[in-house]
């Protein structure tokens, strides 16, 4: 770019306030503006101490009546502190690990913060020592000039109440799920980890004398292990030994398996309830276009979503425009409500926020040969379906051929979504999901090396398109039924059916782009094959075959992730109308993260390199988008977000030369980061997304840019650059793109780092660094990079603009400390609102 080229300088818009502020994180009540009522020292200090003691008491009267019943001595007590209503609780003081005091959970009802702790045996005298403190110490002298401040003051004044915490303290869950008198559940019980005590071996011996089921499978997380219990409140709570191994308990969710089981009389009545819940979508709504086998829109599931005038066929007279196959139909189900098992067991309302299109493009999955290019067909279909141009929509397709011998290399029909994406026809742009593909059924027994080698399917190595693979957290088997089998992926990893694009040569795009719930499967222990077997590892989703058989059936598959995906998208899009695809695109990358699942198998404890973190995005992408995240910001975080545009190249003299740089100016809380502790660390995200133009063709495999129309990059101010340097330094980087591998290297750590955020046209990284640091980097370029925009001028595309969406995050996940706020405040005063 030439030293005179433009600098731009455009605001940043905020994701609404209103909104954004719905999703907070809880504050820490180590802050010292904690709120606490005025108390009178030594009258709250008595009547907390006659808690303790009647908690004691209470505890007493439990151990002898279980020593009644053989069930041993006690090992420690959970005690439950509450809050006065619109009060904090300073629950963060309430732990002492050395003391082995754990803090299990926090909850609040009725306005009151409600936190349950573990007191192990013998060390209940640390909180007695805390209140006599409170009551007859003072952290300074007492003097005239300096006020009296008891010790532990904001502890012992924000605790309303202590008493002996019972099993609804350390129930989790909706209250309304709370099981009644003598009721039998399934709960999800979340036990205590401890170098002490194998605290799950306690558990399953002490349940059997209970008699008490609990699951063969365990969910294992860091510093808890997750298991199912069949039992009684009463059951559980006849032990307090039991109840001192358990963290938090939960009811256990239902699966696809309790409705599928039903007949198809029962499964209609839960539909009609359903119904009396749904609120329509608005009539603006946009619209999620399934390209697939068509839908059976008569469905009752189906029909508030999807009219008469929005199916089409690519071949209506020979194939109609119904689905005949069973795929299309389950695909329309969970891009209208999810996984229904979710909306069918719950109470409220059902807002549907989208609509769906349909265009048969394919009679039944499968192979089959159409007269026709794929590509062709697509391109076709889409343009059935834009007869109504002012709809806004994206497009959702789980369609893909049966092999992978493309290898990441662009295929005619990758090319045309890449085209139809990125409007290099008509200049529309457009939003398309792919599914990544799935493995060979048969070959599953293998997994994961059965995922590692079974690469994304063509068209989902289009560079453009939202591309996903699956994931799954359903790992629950019906024992009973199936005693000795095993679930195949573990919770939070990889389905066995997802795709990835671990072999691919380097130079191609990282794909799947995220990873969405996909099922799983387990292993016969008879034979060692995988298979489907309980319907509890699958998604509960509409049937076409409704009239005839069941209305519910389970799904899975990188099918069903697409169309949870799409879903989501179109949630994002009816939230935020003026989003370009390009931004929807990148706000769900944005949000997504990798589960320690994922992160296990890829990434070494203290010894991570980024080839670890290079064979990690080729298995799930970017990982699994965070809703909350997508939607709202927490007070520690803040995201911005650009819409913009900037011409790549210019014509100079005969020459096609760079044009132009973007250089945005966030509206950064310098201030709020300065004030923070020099060692204070912080982390950054920027995601920046756009769409290339293809140019499919031998010649351009071999060289990714000129299969690329361009390409963007960002970078972010160093710390102590000037405005000018900065700018010097991006102009070098967009002539020379062998500049970065011989400067100096930025401060800080990118996670990922250029070499593998470079990839594809879509590019997120997260900085991580000192919060002072950060406050020096108010600034970030976008450019741009060669592409057959500038090598083949005489196809007269240099003078084109180019659209791009960029995204920015900052935490600071180490302290709570309002950074939302005053941005909030700085952009309200510097934009005019009309």
């Amino acid at each position: 770019m030439a030293e005179n080229s433009k600098e731009r300088l455009p605001h940043i818009l905020v994701i609404d306030t209103a909104l954004r502020r719905k999703y907070t994180t809880p504050k820490s009540a180590g802050a010292s503006s904690l709120k606490t009522p005025t108390r009178n020292r030594v009258q709250h200090a008595e009547r907390l101490f006659k808690q303790v003691e009647a908690a004691l008491a209470q505890e007493a009267n439990i151990i002898h009546e279980q020593r009644a019943f053989g069930l041993g001595v006690c090992n420690g007590i959970y005690l439950s502190f509450e809050s006065e209503p619109s009060f904090e609780l300073k629950f963060d003081s309430l732990e002492f690990q050395r003391g082995g005091i754990e803090l299990c959970s926090i909850k609040k009802i009725n306005d009151r913060t409600i936190a349950t702790v573990f007191v192990p045996d013998g060390k209940l005298t640390h909180f007695l020592r805390k209140i006599g403190q409170y009551r007859d110490e003072d952290t300074a002298p007492r003097t005239p000039e300096s006020p009296t401040k008891p010790k532990n003051k904001d502890l012992i004044e924000s605790i309303s109440a202590i008493k002996l915490a019972a099993l609804t303290e350390l129930w989790t869950d909706s209250p309304e799920l709370f099981p009644e008198e003598n009721e039998t559940i399934w709960w999800e019980v979340w036990i205590r980890l401890s170098n002490k005590i194998d605290h799950e071996a306690f558990l399953r011996a002490h349940a059997q004398q209970l008699e008490m089921v609990v699951s063969t499978e365990a969910i294992h997380f860091l510093d808890r292990t997750v298991v199912l219990v069949n039992g009684s409140k009463e059951q559980i709570s006849r032990s307090i030994n039991l109840l001192g191994s358990i963290a938090e308990v939960r009811r256990a969710k239902e699966t696809a398996a309790f409705f599928t089981g039903m007949d198809r009389k029962g499964q209609s009545e839960w539909i009609d309830e359903a119904l009396t819940r749904i609120n329509p979508p608005p009539t603006n709504s946009p619209s999620v276009c399934l390209l697939d086998t068509g839908i059976n829109i008569n469905h009752p599931l189906l029909k508030p979503i999807v009219s008469h005038d929005d199916v089409h066929s690519y071949n209506a007279l020979n194939w109609g425009v119904d689905d005949r196959h069973g795929h299309g139909t389950p695909m329309a189900g969970l891009i209208a409500y999810g996984d229904l098992t979710t909306q069918l067991s719950m109470d409220g309302p059902i807002g549907l926020t989208h609509r769906i299109e349909s265009v048969k493009i394919i009679q039944a999955p499968g192979p089959q040969r159409n007269n026709e290019p794929y590509g062709a067909v697509t391109r076709e279909s889409v343009a059935r379906v834009e007869i109504d141009p002012d709809r806004k929509r994206l497009y959702c397709m789980a369609v893909t051929t049966t092999d992978y011998r493309d290898r990441g290399r662009p295929s005619s029909w990758s090319a045309t979504v890449d085209a139809l994406t990125s409007g290099y026809e008509d200049e529309q742009h457009r939003l398309i999901i792919l599914s990544a593909g799935n493995t060979d059924p048969n070959e599953r027994h293998r997994y994961p090396n059965s995922s590692l080698t079974d690469e994304v399917h063509d068209p989902g190595q289009a560079w453009n398109a939202l591309t996903v693979g699956g994931y799954t957290e359903k790992v629950w088997l019906d024992e009973e039924k199936y005693p000795g089998w095993q679930s195949i992926a573990p919770a939070g990893d990889l389905s066995p059916s997802s795709c990835t694009s671990m072999e691919w040569e380097k130079n191609w795009p990282i794909k799947p782009d995220i990873v969405m719930e996909a099922g799983n499967m387990a292993i016969n222990p008879e034979n060692g094959v995988a298979d489907y077997i309980d319907d509890s590892l699958q998604l509960l989703t509409t049937g076409h075959q409704f009239l005839l058989k069941k209305p519910l059936i389970s799904f899975g598959d990188t099918s069903a992730a697409s169309a949870l995906a799409a879903r989501l998208a179109a949630m994002v899009m009816a939230q935020y109308p003026d989003y370009w695809p390009e931004t929807i695109r990148a706000l769900i990358v944005h949000s997504s993260q990798w589960t320690d699942a994922m992160k296990a198998r890829f990434l070494p404890g203290n010894n991570r390199r980024k080839n670890h973190y290079r064979q990690l995005l080729r298995y799930c992408g970017y990982g699994v988008p965070n809703d909350k995240e997508l939607y709202w910001s927490a007070q520690n975080a803040l995201t911005l977000v650009a819409q913009d545009t900037l011409q790549p190249f210019e014509k100079d003299k005969g020459q096609v030369k760079t044009r132009d740089i973007n250089i945005h100016s966030l509206p950064w809380p310098t201030e709020v980061l300065q004030s923070l502790p020099d060692d204070t660390q912080v982390e950054m995200r920027v995601t920046l997304s756009y769409f290339i133009e293809p140019n499919p063709g031998e010649r351009g495999w071999s060289n990714k840019y000129r299969y690329a129309s361009h390409g963007l990059r960002f970078d972010v101010r160093r710390p102590l650059e000037t405005i000018e340097e900065f700018q010097q330094r991006i102009n070098l980087q967009a002539r020379d793109e062998e500049y970065n591998k011989n400067h100096v290297k930025d401060s800080g750590e990118w996670l990922l780092g250029e070499n593998l955020r470079k990839l594809g046209s879509i590019h997120s990284d997260t900085w991580q660094g000192s919060a002072v640091e950060l406050a020096q980097r108010g600034y970030i370029a976008v450019y741009p990079l060669l592409g057959w925009w500038k090598e083949r001028p005489n196809l007269q595309r240099w003078g084109k603009r180019t659209r791009y969406s960029l995204i920015v995050t900052i935490k600071t996940p180490s302290i709570e400390m309002d950074i939302y706020t005053p941005v909030s405040n700085l952009i309200t005063t510097k934009v005019e609102i009309g």
